[in-house]
């Protein structure tokens, strides 16, 4: 990061950010939220093309290796080339390279998943064999517990492209996270927000992270008024269950920690890989419990 420039009076701040429309939505968002705190910044985004982004013809859960939304930012942000990147937690794997942290954690927006069709219904009222475009594993299983008569086939690209699909009767129907909409302002293009009863959401889903190197302390004080103590000790349970299931194992489950006036409602369920041995556990505490109850839960599951 560029030291503060007297002649000029500002401060030259990188961030890196996915290539996709989304997630240059996301980064901008968080440009222009630091430019509200700092107006003597100079930022500039920078536009990472990851593996995720580049290999479209395959189900997520079959691509290789781990991060594969976010390896190639965190090598820029080793080397230097950019100063911070925002992600997607649901993203972002359990274990980071050793020189980073998750310096911050915004307010959560709308964690449920959502369901948009053509047809002018909700799930209940979808007619038998319809066709539904997911590429996750987890919103699959839970689909096909909650209505075994869809025909559940994998979907993959950006989020504008996904939606074309579900409304020019490609496929009857797909389902999406809500954020992302939220985000592109396009919640007028949903038909039904799925409650955590039908589908519990992705680790993580509906937040952002702000990773950095844990030795810029420039950038940290930057970031810090971003922070939202409550969405990160949210999360941060929700990544502990992860850790303790095996993060890195494909098997499909969600977790979700919603947080009210301190107390917290922590569900989360786990199947095998083909979706067989279903289960779902909750569990509700005080907000200060919740890694304790993120173990509770995976003991539960495991």
């Amino acid at each position: 990061m560029n030291q503060l420039d007297s002649s000029r009076n500002q401060t030259t701040l990188k961030i890196g950010s996915r290539r996709s429309a989304l997630a240059m939505a996301q980064a901008r968002g968080m440009a222009n939220q630091l430019l509200g705190i700092h107006p003597h910044l100079d930022i500039q985004i920078v536009e990472v093309a990851t593996l995720g982004d580049k290999i479209l013809d395959s189900a997520i859960g079959q691509l290789p290796g781990k991060g594969v939304f976010v390896k190639e930012i965190e090598e820029k942000l080793l080397a230097g080339d950019i100063d911070l990147a925002v992600h997607s937690m649901k993203d972002v794997p359990t274990e980071l390279p050793e020189a980073l942290i998750i310096g911050a954690i915004p307010e959560r927006v709308d964690p449920r998943d959502v369901f948009v069709t053509h047809m002018k219904t909700d799930l209940d009222g979808m007619p038998k064999g319809s066709k539904i475009g997911t590429g996750s594993m987890r919103r699959k299983v839970q689909l096909l517990v909650y209505r075994s008569d869809f025909e559940v086939v994998d979907i993959r690209g950006n989020i504008e492209t996904r939606l074309k699909k579900a409304e020019s009767a490609e496929y009857d129907g797909i389902i999406l996270a809500a954020a992302g909409l939220a985000r592109m302002n396009w919640l007028d293009r949903l038909q039904q927000y799925l409650s955590c009863e039908i589908m519990i959401p992705a680790v993580g889903q509906g937040a952002l992270g702000i990773e950095v190197r844990k030795d810029d302390n420039q950038v940290h004080k930057l970031i810090e008024p971003l922070n939202d103590p409550q969405t990160k000790a949210a999360v941060q349970a929700e990544r502990a269950f992860l850790e303790k299931m095996g993060g890195g194992c494909m098997a499909p489950m969600g977790a979700f920690c919603r947080v009210k006036s301190g107390e917290v409602d922590f569900q989360a369920f786990h199947a095998d890989e083909d979706g067989d041995n279903f289960q779902k556990e909750k569990i509700s505490g005080k907000l200060e419990d919740a890694m304790l109850m993120a173990e509770q839960l995976a003991d539960r599951l495991l």
